[in-house]
């Protein structure tokens, strides 16, 4: 046998050995129901019939499992990213790698009807209901950290299109942007997450009392407290870059005598807290402030005031705390969990005022929106 045939006959052993090794290696390797890095369920087995064989179902639902199940599948989603990125590519999944680590999501041009339907249904709700509608739309870390994306990196413009749904909102525009701006040189997001930081939720409540008419509290009035230094956020877990550092969660409400707080998390009262921490246990650690997503809250502050109801996604559970000292009570909705009727709702509990408050990369592609519109 010749020199040639030896070396290729070894080649195809070693590709064989290779294959066959990892064969064996997923066959061995329990099956995960999450993942932490990703930061969501991974596909199971699906169970085989004739059925979901010949409609495609079965062969389908398998690929995406052996996809998730791939043993070492975080590490290779890093090393591909890196190898990504050290071939000079300006995103991965949508992220881009910025300046200084940061970790910044690109918006696509949102849909048009998805914009109307949604717009159309905050001013039908503003001008129907019967009490003061306020309007807050926040912008994402990529819009106000522009200067850090990488060179000729698009993305859709915020600034233009938060305008656009301002002028039809029929509501008090709440002119959260210049507050974010002004502060862009601050840790005002979290640069492994999409959401807001509490100090960028404290801007955003600086302007929230602005136009609401009542005085914030000042900043430095407040002691931050360090909770975490190792977060790494969603868009982390989205984007399989891995080589940036962690971010640091800090508070500054403190928990008091006399704040009452009811979460119905499973439908029925039960009783909520400020700060979940056995949440910093967690990959989710943005959900300690107020135990995280929920259909309903409601908060008695022990203060004198009106009663507040809020309309939001998960950018409002860092900013409710700075609004205790302003209110009686906050009650706090959130539509993706809670299909019930926002009117009845504002009649049965006394509601004075409404603030309307989401990330404007959730508003433009949230599809409950519309539930405002329905009386």
């Amino acid at each position: 046998m010749s020199k040639q045939k030896i070396s290729n006959l070894i080649q195809v052993i070693l590709f064989l050995a290779f294959i066959g090794g990892f064969f064996v290696i997923n066959l061995i390797t329990p099956d995960r129901a999450f993942s932490e890095k990703e930061n969501r369920m991974l596909e199971q087995a699906p169970r085989f019939s004739f059925d979901s064989l010949f409609s495609g179902k079965f062969t389908s639902t398998f690929e995406t499992y052996i996809t998730d199940q791939f043993a070492g599948r975080d590490k290779w989603i890093g090393l591909k990213s890196f190898s990504e990125l050290a071939l000079q590519k300006k995103e991965n999944n949508g992220v881009y790698l910025g300046e200084g680590g940061t970790l910044l999501t690109r918006l696509d041009r949102p849909d048009e009807n998805r914009l109307e339907t949604n717009i159309s249904a905050v001013k039908k709700f503003a001008g129907d209901i019967g009490i003061p509608v306020y309007f807050s739309l926040i912008p994402s870390s990529t819009e106000i950290w522009a200067d850090k994306l990488p060179k000729n990196a698009p993305s859709y413009g915020q600034l233009e299109l938060i305008e656009d749904l301002y002028s039809g909102s029929g509501a008090v525009n709440i002119d959260t942007y210049s507050a974010l701006y002004g502060h862009k040189d601050e840790y005002i997001y979290f640069r492994t997450d999409h959401h807001w930081t509490p100090l960028g939720a404290y801007y955003g409540y600086r302007a929230l009392a602005e136009a609401m008419g009542f005085e914030p509290r000042p900043l430095e009035s407040f002691t931050p407290a360090t909770v975490s230094e190792d977060f790494f956020g969603t868009t982390y877990s989205s984007s399989g870059i891995r080589n940036v550092k962690p971010d640091t969660i800090v508070t500054f409400v403190e928990d008091y005598e006399g704040l009452t707080i009811t979460n119905y998390t499973t439908g029925s009262a039960e009783e909520g807290v400020l700060y979940d921490y056995s949440k910093l246990e967690t990959k989710d650690k943005y959900s300690m402030f107020l135990g995280g997503n929920t259909p309903l809250i409601q908060i008695k502050t022990g203060h004198e005031g009106p009663k507040l109801l809020i309309l939001r996604d998960s950018y409002a559970d860092v900013l409710i705390p700075f609004l205790f000292e302003h209110f009686s009570e906050i009650h706090a909705v959130d539509l993706r969990y809670n299909k019930s009727s926002i009117k009845d709702y504002i009649a049965e509990n006394g509601i004075d005022e409404v603030v309307i408050s989401y990330g404007v990369t959730n508003f433009v592609s949230d599809a409950n929106i519309f539930l405002l519109g329905r009386q």
